[in-house]
């Protein structure tokens, strides 16, 4: 029930008669650089979440030192 190799060069050739080399290349480059986007936002987003894990580390330790204080 798997698709065999010559369905898939079958399926490739109809793929670049109806669209071209030049769309396809574009496309490829296209979804390069939205995968590369990605990749540098999940990336950016996981130094964020350390410094916020950070901050909200010092400011918990401050509010315990001013609690400790009025005791």
């Amino acid at each position: 029930m798997g698709i065999s190799v010559t369905q898939l060069l079958i399926i490739l050739v109809i793929v670049i008669v109806l669209f071209g080399t030049k769309r396809l290349r574009n496309l490829g480059s296209d979804l390069g650089s939205a995968i590369k986007s990605f990749r540098s936002a999940v990336k950016d987003g996981e130094t964020d979440k350390k410094l916020t894990e950070e901050v909200g580390e010092t400011l918990d330790d401050q509010i315990t030192a001013k609690d400790n204080k009025k005791v």
